[in-house]
């Protein structure tokens, strides 16, 4: 008989005006790799906080190794083997590697900092991580910094793994390092809860995946036993047709023209948008693709070549002329560069433009209403006000507010930067109605995206970036997957 490791039963938890957990239970057994899906909003990360000890239910237990507990503390859990390597980093940047990895533990009364990297060195051998202990975490990069929090939860004796979008900032060699890490610590009888919105790792290294829904169990299945399709009806409730909508019409009208761009790592970029286009930009990481946004955008300066609206010369020194230009950047990292978290929705959509609803240095807080709920509406926000603040949105709605803030500036050239990452499959087919709606509409569409899927089902054409520098064009009758990654990977 399998031996349960963990037993959630009948876990509850309220916030004002939201029931986050409502009656949840389900079962973690040893050795094994849980998947934990729903949208957005459904109630994983309390589920995680309830068993890490940040939050504390007001109904129901959690079993560990056959002992019961009705609620936890963060140093009763890490007593109990749970450690969590969430979705924001928890390092401390000014420390070493091997001061980050160790952090807590205890080697004496003096702290032997060659023994911390000893240590530190033999974890990353077993990971098969290529890091200096010593190097400062400030200097990794984001991908060799959730490597580090990864490695820091291996050091300790942990029972279970909570991993939560643990792939988000890896690269593919990166992404196979932590499956195979995966496959070492289950080999263990180490218990990994793996909380992911990419359908394709979760039927590549679970065992069972548990479906939530408002707070709700659904099912448990057993991955191997079903599909993409079962698993989507269950977390949304519904069936989700044409996730890739195509309803547009490109014109044979040149919305955005590069010629020769150079600057921020890139070399001659050569391209053009159409009006009404969606065109794809794709590329590894390192590529160019979001130093292009970026200087698009008049963040970073262009040194040479030309930028052409409409067949009119553009000249973009800021983000000030962008915007004036009708340019509107939804950027990758929404959390840090396109939205205000302890704002509410309402000056979120408002903070742009300012100016054109302020008389006398006074905004009109008439207007900063009626704009909000007008882009609620036309954009499908779900938010129980209009001043409720960005934090408390699902990474969907928060999308959809950057997009707002754009819009209600009359963009005529929209740049979507990773537009559906961390955002869960529901949302995602809102967002691919909305660019679909937008070209629609005859605004130009530039969409950055490492999703392989996203790129083909939505673009009308892709063009690749290496290094730095435009590898290829392909139009939509031309798209294939091995064809794309040949030109992504082109010197």
């Amino acid at each position: 008989m399998e031996e349960k490791i963990l037993e959630v039963r009948e876990i509850t938890k309220r916030y004002p005006g939201v029931v986050a957990l409502d009656r949840l239970s389900f079962d973690l057994i040893k050795g094994e790799v849980h998947a934990i899906v729903g949208e957005n909003g459904a109630g994983k990360s309390t589920l995680i906080k309830c068993l890490c000890g940040a939050v504390v239910p007001e109904e129901g237990t959690m079993t560990i190794e056959g002992k019961d507990y009705s609620e936890m503390n963060p140093a009763l859990s890490r007593s109990l083997g749970i450690e969590v390597v969430y979705q924001e980093l928890n390092l401390i940047d000014g420390l070493t590697v091997a001061e980050n990895v160790c952090f807590g533990a205890k080697y004496g009364k003096l702290v032997n900092f060659k023994l911390l990297e000893e240590k530190t060195k033999k974890v990353f051998d077993e990971l098969n991580v290529s890091i200096n202990p010593r190097k400062l975490v400030l200097e990794l990069s984001t991908a060799q910094q959730q490597l580090v929090e990864i490695a820091k939860s291996v050091s300790k004796d942990v029972k279970i793994l909570i991993l939560d979008e643990p792939t988000a900032p890896l690269t593919e060699d990166e992404t196979e390092i932590l499956f195979s890490l995966i496959e070492k610590l289950k080999a263990k009888g180490v218990s990994i809860i793996y909380i992911s919105h990419r359908m394709d790792e979760i039927f590549r290294i679970s065992d069972r995946v548990t479906v939530m829904r408002d707070g709700k169990y659904i099912t448990t299945l057993i991955t191997n036993e079903t599909d993409r399709n079962e698993l989507i009806r269950y977390m949304v409730g519904r069936e989700i047709s044409d996730v890739f909508p195509h309803s547009r019409k490109a014109l044979d009208e040149p919305m955005l023209e590069l010629k020769n761009v150079c600057g921020n790592g890139d070399t001659d970029i050569c391209l053009h948008v159409n009006k009404g286009e969606i065109v794809g930009l794709a590329g590894l990481i390192g590529a160019g693709r979001t130093e292009l946004a970026r200087m698009l955008f008049g963040a970073d300066r262009m040194r040479s070549g030309e930028i052409l609206l409409e067949g009119k010369k553009a000249d973009i020194k800021t983000t000030k002329d962008a915007i004036s230009l009708g340019i509107g950047l939804i950027p990758e990292d929404r959390k840090r560069q396109g939205v205000l978290l302890q704002y509410g929705i309402d000056w979120n959509i408002a903070l742009t433009h300012l100016p054109r609803i302020s008389k006398h240095l006074v905004v009109n807080s008439r207007k900063v209403s009626e704009e909000a709920d007008e882009y609620i509406e036309k954009l499908s926000i779900k938010t129980p006000k209009r001043n409720q603040l960005v934090q408390f949105l699902s990474g969907g709605n928060q999308q959809k507010v950057v997009l707002a803030r754009t819009l209600v500036n009359d963009s005529r050239l929209l740049i979507f930067d990773e537009p559906t990452r961390g955002i869960d499959v529901g949302a995602k087919a809102e967002i691919y109605k909305l660019l679909d709606d937008l070209a629609c509409q005859g605004k130009a569409i530039l969409m950055i995206s490492s999703d392989m899927e996203e790129l083909i089902g939505m673009s009308d054409r892709i063009y690749t970036l290496c290094e730095g520098r435009v590898t290829g064009e392909l139009r939509r009758e031309e798209f294939d997957q091995e064809k794309l990654l040949a030109l992504m990977s082109a010197e």
